[in-house]
Order: structure tokens, then C-alpha cells, then sequence
């Protein structure tokens, strides 16, 4: 079948909309990167989906991927689900069961296993091996490729082999047609989605930030060519905002980040070019601060304004009065996260409509 009929074969196959429910999707962690995936604060990424987590070093790619496969063991939906994290960096040192839960520890696996040995991608190739199996196989996954950057190919393996024995000859080094990674994406992502549809499996592909150091606006670019961002269901781009410091012994230490998330592709809510951008607080020892990123949301956005003193301010939904950490304490001990959710949806519901042009539209 020639690409062009492929083309129309799909144009003409009818698609099931996201469920905008805990059956049919995942939180990532984060109430305020899941309402700018897709406007509800409890769903990120759906079944049968591709995402694609682009971020500068130590921007909180790996803990967002991660905190999926700990909302996959809160959520029913997904308890017969396979958590395949591919290790290709070797860089997750961090501890599992910890941070993430028992479940996640128990229950993360790598693509495959020689003997008792976990077998991570090395090339692109294998990852496509890998993933081609699992699909096969029928049973659903969520599968977190960290990172694409790090995957060698056949062809760089074998371009650095002619170049050796050029070398050890001293002959003419041939030279280099880059290592065919953007190719083989864009020849082979597209034959994975389809299976992630059939299976209601979910693909997170982390990649790496580079300085744009060509022609254009954009200050960073990132490798793996051109589909892996063409076929995303949802591209997310993080970088850091600022560390974060606590005083201890009259010093500033720090103990965390602030990850700024910027969704740049968005085909769940048809906002294709509304980029939103989140302010999502990590600490190092206790990961993604979901109330204190919703309390800094609703004070930045002036619902929650100044009361008597400096640094107070009048939490007036649940009913406080205090600074940003007397009132993240109030949310905790009362178990008021759910009524704060609703708060956030609320103000971002209200700034999202107020931005919508007051005009008659074309086609209704």
C-alpha cells in the first residue's frame, strides 16, 4: 500500500474521542500540567496515546514521566497495565519505591530480560524492536523511552567503523551523513501508533534540549527529526525556572526546582498552537509539589490576594488566612486538596474563556 492511500485510509477512519475519565486516562502528576493537556485537572495523557517530554538537563523529565506510572497504580483502570521504563541513560538512580511508592517498585519493569539481566534500548532500532514486541504481545503498557538522545543507530555504528579502519590506515576519513535516527522515526513511529491504539497503550518519549545554534527565533532545538514531534498527540517542553532555597544554619541551601512546563502541541483539545505554560515546584527530597504549585497558581493570579501583612494572603475558598506555607500546612492537615482542585479549575476556566476572542465565529 503506497503512502498516499495509507494518507487517505486514514483520513477516512473514524476516531474514537479521549475519555474524559479515570477509564480512559491518567493524571501527570500535576494538577496544573494536566489542565493544560486537557483542561481537566485529574487527566494528562489518555489511553492510546504518544507524548512527546522535550526538556533541558534536571528540568523534572524523568519525575513527570515516573509520577504517570504512580497515578497508573492509584487509578483502577490501568492495574493490569505493564510500566516499562526504558533506562536508556542509565540516570534514574533515584529511589523507586520512595518516591514513587511500593506499587511502582513492584510493578516497573525494563523492555526485556536476558536471564535475570534487564536489557535496555541501545539503538533506535531496538527501541522499535522493543516496543514492535510488547504491541504484539496485546497487553496493554504504559512504556517511558528515557531518552531518545541517548539511543544510538546501526548506521552511526557503522559510519564510526569506517572511520576507524580509515584511520588505523591512514587513509581518507569518509565523512559523516549524520547517524539516520530522524529517518528511521519517521519511517517506523507512525506503524507504533497504531498499535498503541489497539491496545489502549500509552508511549512517553523524553528528549533532550540543545542549543539552537542555526539561524531562527527558537533559543533551543532538540535532535530525532521531525516526527516525533509531527506525530505527538501532546509535546510538552520544560525548562528550569529557578532552584529553590531553605535557610538552615544561617545558609542557603537548596533543596529543589522549579520546573517550568510549556505544552507546545495540544491535539486532545484542538488548541493546537495555545501554548500554556506551568509553574510546577520539585523537591529533591519529596518530588512534584502538586498543593504548593496550586497555591502559588491562585496567588499569582490574584484569587487569593494579600490580607493583613506582608506576607499573609486570604485563602478565602477554604476559609484561612496565612503565608504560602501556613496555608500548603491548613491544605494538608484538612485534606483539602480536592476543594483547592476545584478552585484552580475554576480561575483557570474563567482566564481561559476571558481570552477567547468576543467574535462571531465562521462555521457553527
Amino acid at each position: 500500500m503506497s503512502q498516499v492511500e495509507q494518507l487517505k485510509r486514514a483520513l477516512l477512519t473514524k476516531r474514537e474521542r479521549p475519555s474524559f475519565s479515570s477509564d480512559g486516562a491518567i493524571s501527570t502528576g500535576s494538577t496544573l500540567l494536566n489542565l493544560a493537556c486537557t483542561d481537566h485537572t485529574d487527566f494528562g495523557f489518555f489511553k492510546g496515546g504518544y507524548y512527546y517530554l522535550v526538556g533541558d538537563s534536571i528540568s523534572g523529565k524523568t519525575w513527570l514521566s515516573l509520577s504517570c506510572f504512580a497515578e497508573a497504580c492509584r487509578n483502577k483502570a490501568f492495574k493490569d497495565y505493564r510500566l516499562i521504563f526504558d533506562d536508556v541513560e542509565g540516570g534514574a538512580l533515584m529511589n523507586t519505591e520512595y518516591y514513587f511508592g511500593k506499587e511502582v517498585a513492584r510493578r516497573m519493569e525494563p523492555p526485556r530480560m536476558k536471564g535475570k539481566e534487564p536489557v535496555f534500548s541501545d539503538t533506535v532500532e531496538s527501541f522499535y524492536y522493543n516496543i514492535t514486541d510488547l504491541l504484539k504481545e496485546g497487553h496493554p503498557f504504559i512504556y517511558v523511552l528515557d531518552s531518545q538522545d541517548a539511543l544510538g543507530s546501526v548506521s552511526a555504528a557503522k559510519k564510526f567503523e569506517e572511520h576507524r579502519k580509515a584511520s588505523l590506515k591512514g587513509g581518507v576519513v569518509p565523512g559523516s551523513y549524520g547517524d539516520g535516527k530522524a529517518k528511521y522515526h519517521s519511517e517506523n513511529i507512525r506503524q507504533v501508533l497504531a498499535g498503541l491504539r489497539r491496545t489502549k497503550s500509552i508511549l512517553i518519549i523524553i528528549g533532550q534540549t540543545r542549543d539552537n545554534l542555526g539561524m531562527g527565533f527558537e533559543l533551543k532545538t532538540r535532535s530525532g527529526g521531525k516526527a516525533l514531534r509531527f506525530y505527538a498527540n501532546i509535546e510538552i517542553w520544560t525548562s528550569v525556572g529557578g532552584k529553590i532555597h531553605k535557610t538552615v544554619r544561617e545558609k542557603e541551601r537548596t533543596i529543589g526546582v522549579r520546573c517550568l512546563a510549556e505544552v507546545k502541541k495540544n491535539r486532545v483539545t484542538g488548541k493546537i498552537g495555545k501554548d500554556r505554560q506551568v509553574d510546577i515546584p520539585i523537591y529533591y527530597d519529596l518530588g512534584i509539589d502538586d498543593i504548593g504549585s496550586m497555591v502559588d497558581y491562585l496567588i499569582n493570579e490574584k484569587h487569593w490576594k494579600k490580607g493583613e501583612g506582608d506576607k499573609v494572603y486570604d485563602a478565602h475558598d477554604i476559609m484561612f488566612e496565612g503565608s504560602r506555607n501556613q496555608i500548603i500546612g491548613y491544605i494538608e492537615r484538612e485534606d483539602l486538596e480536592s476543594k483547592v482542585k476545584q478552585t484552580v479549575a475554576k480561575v483557570w476556566k474563567e482566564i481561559e474563556e476571558a481570552c477567547i476572542p468576543n467574535r462571531k465565529r465562521r462555521y457553527e
